[in-house]
């Protein structure tokens, strides 16, 4: 039973980092065009440049 004195600390660290770090992809805009790539892949225009 001592181990659970170490692994439930552990495991709310990690779960504290896993949210830390989604927070952070969220307020960087990562998740803002969920639909582009999507009809990007579809798309008859071949482009071999990428657009800024």
């Amino acid at each position: 039973m001592q181990v659970l004195s170490y692994l439930i600390p552990i495991s709310l660290l990690l779960g504290a980092v896993g949210l830390v770090a989604f927070l952070y992809t969220v307020k960087s805009n990562q998740y803002d065009d969920p639909e582009g790539d999507s009809r990007r892949i579809l798309s008859d225009e071949w482009d071999d440049h990428p657009k800024p």
